[in-house]
């Protein structure tokens, strides 16, 4: 049996291949298509792709997590602990085989022999220690030293993201095929992301380049795959589409009188969730509304039934989601517009990270971490930036492979392309 390597391509749309002659065109593989998992986001991406299952099986309905007994909304947290249900490569390793992930979410405490994923320490005073949490204990360290460089998490995420971040996990991935040669390793490749979320995904020169460079990385990939053993998959998780409109869902339900804040340091606002009656945890094009009590679901669905940019509110269960984990209720915006998780309306009432890179405070996804707000001292708080969003699940994906694994791009959604990647496992090719 062959090594299976899986790239996941961060905003990796089939239209891209039209942008692109180098991704087209890269060599020795073919290309399909096929439809995100709902709501078109990264941890349910991955999450859907490495169970082989939908959400109301493993549970992730967003890139946060809200815990109603806490009262508390925490993005992008890495536990593993979050996915429910098998795992792609349970019987590989059953059987004495080593599976690795590089950089996917909710990736540590994962039933995996290598783990790669980047865990900075936040100091008391301000500052970042940045690090990994990896498994083996040595293999940042080793990758450090073996690639003559340390990853930066600036290039990761934030103002400053560009395709260094692409670029140290490409090598770090061939060197880990080399020292380890894991029977099946997923990877992520991230930058496409950020540049369609900062310029758009329009056919320009800005984008063309950054196309190039990511199939660059590829053909190195692919080139190191082969020489290795391995048959390879590179999928996109969702397609970038254009951002033209805004949605503020908290706004509205503090209008309402059922999101409540509370008041210091003379006029910022932050979130009181023990006593509101209802509030959105937003991410991108799809925003979970929690409700504090159920009589308030008939109020709050008429509040948002009909405002511009909402194409439907619908129930957990209507779009596969999860009820243990998904809102009471569930926005979906129409293409073009984005959910933001701001509830204020005056620049004086925003709290102090809304100026700042900070992913776990904030109560939703805040694209606008992506931007500078002159004279570069902060972050901007205008949600008129973003040229790029993704959430809905109606612009196709881009998914390309090595021959051995042809067969798999019949798969109609992510969770079965997860599904059928790791059927080879058992099934030599």
């Amino acid at each position: 049996m062959s090594r299976l390597l899986s790239i996941e391509c961060a905003g990796l749309g089939a239209n891209l291949l039209q942008t692109s002659p180098e991704l087209a065109g890269l060599p020795g593989v073919s290309y399909g298509t096929t439809t995100a998992v709902f709501p078109a986001v990264t941890c349910v991406s991955q999450a859907s792709f490495r169970t082989g299952c939908l959400p109301e099986t493993h549970t992730v309905c967003c890139n946060g997590d809200y815990d109603r007994r806490k009262f508390r909304v925490d993005f992008w947290n890495q536990s593993a602990g979050l996915v429910q249900g098998p795992r792609i490569w349970d019987n590989l390793r059953k059987h004495g085989g080593q599976a690795a992930m590089l950089f996917h979410q909710q990736s540590l405490g994962e039933n995996v022999d290598i783990v790669l994923s980047p865990a900075p320490v936040h100091k008391h005073h301000g500052g970042m220690i940045q690090g990994f949490l990896c498994r083996p204990d040595d293999l940042g360290a080793n990758l450090t030293a073996a690639l003559g460089r340390q990853f930066s998490l600036s290039s990761y995420w934030g103002p400053l993201s560009n395709g260094k971040s692409t670029a140290w996990i490409t090598e770090a991935t061939i060197q880990i095929m080399r020292d380890h040669t894991p029977d099946i390793l997923l990877t992520y490749l991230p930058h496409l992301d950020y540049c369609q979320q900062k310029t758009g995904c329009e056919n320009t020169p800005a984008l063309r380049r950054e196309c190039s460079f990511l199939a660059a990385c590829l053909r190195q990939l692919l080139t190191a795959a082969s020489g290795l053993g391995y048959e390879v998959l590179i999928w996109g998780d969702y397609a970038i589409t254009p951002a033209t409109g805004v949605i503020h869902p908290n706004q509205i339900l503090r209008e309402a009188g059922f999101f409540t804040t509370r008041t210091v340091a003379g006029g910022l606002t932050y979130p009181n969730l023990y006593d509101s009656r209802a509030f959105a945890m937003s991410d991108h094009q799809v925003a979970h509304i929690f409700l504090k009590s159920q009589d308030d679901r008939e109020a709050v669905l008429r509040l948002f039934t009909g405002v511009e940019g909402i194409d439907q509110v619908c129930m957990p269960h209507d779009r596969h989601l999860s009820p243990t984990t998904a809102g009471d209720l569930v926005l979906e915006a129409k293409p073009g517009y984005w959910f933001s998780y701001q509830w204020w309306q005056k620049p004086s009432e925003a709290p102090d990270y809304a100026t700042h890179v900070d992913i776990h405070s904030k109560i939703g996804f805040d694209p606008c971490e992506l931007f500078w707000k002159f004279p570069f001292l902060s972050t901007a708080t205008d949600c008129g930036l973003p040229r790029g969003t993704h959430g809905r699940t109606d612009a196709p994906c881009a998914v390309a492979t090595t021959p051995g694994l042809a067969s798999i791009l019949q798969s109609p959604d992510l969770a079965s392309l997860g599904r059928a990647f790791g059927e080879q496992t058992e099934n030599p090719i």
